[in-house]
């Protein structure tokens, strides 16, 4: 049986974690599981505690581990502490020796799309077999690249032989997200049915809600939501930039949420686009600052 399925005995840890409620994933009982469960649930528990800020925790509790799964976790960690291509270079080795490994594949192919490596990260990925986090993954990494036909024909893929799991929910509506008119109501009713209910709200899903709402030119409740978020985890870094963005469009100061931004996560990628952003317009500027100034 697969254990990932409705029936299956990593349905609950698994959901825990897709749906961004990495405490409880790192809190979850694994007593009373299978043994040819408990590798995948420890790495689910371990990918966690590093979505909560203790990769220098992880990286000690994996050091020396002789599974690839374990070393693969390692790399991710080592990354989120600052040593990305240390990560990049285990992540490498791994792919040649245990690409078939399907947590060396989701894992290795995050580490490799954080380090802007999307060709490998897709061609490890691409070797999965029926797995729904490899298939979320390589959607996500498809419409970062701005192709969302080929993020859209993934999912429609998936759709066939996952029918209706929770990641094939959750990219079909990611991909709404991104082509709009009809599809922003439907992303919006699954994102919004997950932040509300008890079982599966987390900052993440009530971000998502939220993003929706803002899609749908509904800002006082975008406002609303974030908010709901912010105050189930003041250090959501998706949460306090979305609000920023939404300062933005509706004319309010946005001081006090970049500054709230840059002490959470100094590297998010809104303050590094803007960075360099005003990279290129100061270098645009200067071209035309020798001129200005004669004529004047």
């Amino acid at each position: 049986m697969d254990p990932y399925s409705a029936e299956g005995e990593l349905i609950n840890i698994h959901n825990h974690f897709h749906q961004g409620q990495f405490q409880d994933v790192a809190d979850y009982p694994t007593d009373s599981l299978s043994p040819e469960n408990l590798l995948a649930a420890r790495v689910l528990q371990l990918r966690a505690r590093v979505n909560l800020g203790e990769a220098k925790k992880v990286l000690a509790d994996v050091k020396g581990a002789s599974e690839p799964a374990l070393q693969a976790v390692g790399a991710l960690a080592e990354q989120r502490a600052g040593r990305s291509d240390a990560a990049v270079a285990t992540i490498t080795k791994l792919a040649e020796t245990a690409g078939d490994d399907a947590t060396v594949q989701i894992v290795g192919g995050t580490v490799f799309q954080a380090a802007g490596q999307s060709e490998e990260a897709l061609a490890l990925l691409s070797q999965h077999d029926s797995n729904l986090d490899a298939v979320a993954l390589i959607v996500q990494i498809h419409l970062q690249q701005n192709r969302n036909d080929l993020a859209l024909k993934e999912v429609v893929a998936a759709r066939r032989w996952a029918q209706d799991s929770l990641l094939v929910n959750l990219a079909e509506s990611w991909v709404g997200l991104r082509l709009g008119g009809e599809r922003y109501q439907q992303a919006f009713y699954v994102f919004e049915e997950l932040a509300q209910a008890p079982a599966s709200s987390s900052a993440r899903t009530l971000v998502a809600q939220a993003v929706s709402e803002l899609h749908l030119g509904r800002t006082e409740e975008a406002e609303a939501v974030l908010e709901q978020a912010i105050k189930a985890d003041p250090e959501s870094a998706d949460a306090i930039a979305n609000l920023l963005v939404l300062s933005v469009l509706t004319g309010k100061d946005t001081t006090e949420a970049a500054a709230q931004l840059q002490s959470v996560d100094a590297q998010h990628a809104l303050l590094t686009d803007l960075e360099d952003k005003s990279s290129l317009f100061d270098k645009a500027a200067s071209k035309y600052q020798a001129k200005v100034a004669s004529s004047a």
